[in-house]
């Protein structure tokens, strides 16, 4: 079973809209668990201190090492081979292909980080792989967490109705998904491409691959050239 355990500030987050649609279906059936664990139920003093002023000044606070060493060694026992993820902006971009590596593995324990970040220090002490979802700031790694897990979920055996759907998405095969249509046969003088209600699967096939191919050139180019 694919388990996730996310350390964050704000636990009553989770699971969130993961408890809807197929994922909150399959959270309830047993094909995956969501625990989230609060970072200040290892805070220091009456006050449970979570973060400090950043060294050599500037403006905001920083999670401090120490708390988030106490709560990931509380999570993760020595033996838990899931992959330890920090949600960061300035992380590795997540693709397709990093989520389906994840969605194949045992899990993940991801940390939510808040103000203007986390201890450096604890990002090579635990090993955390720093992930980001785009070029933007959140105000924590709450949502971005949250995105990472339903990316990974829908591809889980058994969530998704028919396991092909995921097939011929977006950046599954390096391109943008093509164009969908369905009835009416005509909106607002507007028609479904003839060659889709032709019968001819080859043809078909062709026409989605064209169009996925040009798509991709005009919006994402960079996607081709990665190909």
């Amino acid at each position: 079973m694919f388990r996730a355990t996310v350390l964050t500030l704000f636990p009553e987050m989770f699971p969130g809209p993961l408890g809807l649609s197929l994922s909150g279906d399959a959270l309830a059936r047993g094909l995956w668990s969501c625990e989230a664990q609060n970072i200040r139920a290892h805070g220091l003093g009456r006050h449970r201190a979570v973060d400090d002023t950043p060294a050599g000044g500037g403006a905001g606070m920083v999670l401090r090492a120490d708390v988030l060493a106490a709560a990931l060694d509380a999570t993760a026992a020595p033996d838990d081979m899931r992959p330890r993820l920090l949600m960061s902006p300035r992380g590795a971009p997540l693709t397709q292909q990093r989520v389906r590596a994840l969605a194949a593995g045992p899990g993940a324990i991801i940390v939510c980080g808040r103000f203007e970040g986390v201890d450096e220090r604890i990002i090579a002490a635990r090993a955390l792989e720093e992930v980001s979802i785009g070029d933007y700031v959140l105000s924590g790694g709450e949502m971005a967490a949250l995105t990472l897990l339903d990316a990974c979920v829908r591809l889980l055996p058994g969530v998704m109705g028919k396991q092909e759907s995921g097939q011929d998405e977006s950046f599954e095969n390096g391109l943008l998904e093509y164009p969908h249509y369905t009835r009416p046969r005509e909106f607002e003088g507007r028609a479904i491409p003839d060659v889709l209600l032709s019968g001819d699967h080859g043809k078909i096939a062709d026409w989605r691959r064209a169009e996925a191919e040009k798509l991709t050139r005009a919006r994402r180019p960079d996607l081709l050239r990665k190909s």
